[in-house]
């Protein structure tokens, strides 16, 4: 969710209004709330689809990434951008593969750089919900 004010002719503050923003799984359905959300991702990834990639009526973009154990989760503001991802700061930078794209490239992250699946899917939860997730740390890559 986010908050937009709106300023009269004077710059006073004339109302603010919280704005939902609503997220869908690209290329397919609207998500009712965090935990739809997290039913898509744990349902493609029990078919081996280990990317997902969700975007917001506001142009916002998130992609979930697993090898199954942990999870790359990046955010974008609109498409070209480099966004943020989140990250592990207890984890060490030792790479870690498996990470299989829709295209067949699969990737090496360096833990860091990832968080265990479950985090991920909580914050994705959280994102959706218009939440910050409370114990959720970012870098942002921008």
């Amino acid at each position: 969710m986010a908050w937009v004010t709106t300023h009269c002719s004077e710059g006073r503050m004339r109302h603010a209004r919280q704005v939902v923003e609503r997220w869908s799984v690209q290329d397919g359905a609207r998500l009712a709330d965090g935990g739809e959300a997290l039913r898509v991702v744990e349902e493609r990834i029990s078919r081996g689809a280990f990317e997902t990639w969700f975007e917001s009526d506001h142009g916002r973009m998130m992609a979930i990434v697993t090898n199954g154990d942990r999870a790359l989760l990046m955010v974008l503001r609109a498409t070209g951008d480099a966004g943020e991802h989140l990250i592990d700061p207890r984890a060490t930078d030792r790479e870690q593969g498996g990470y299989e794209l829709s295209n067949g490239q699969s990737d090496t992250y360096a833990e860091r750089d990832t968080v265990p699946l479950r985090t991920a899917l909580q914050v994705v939860a959280s994102v959706v919900d218009g939440e910050n997730h409370p114990t959720a740390s970012w870098q942002e890559d921008r």
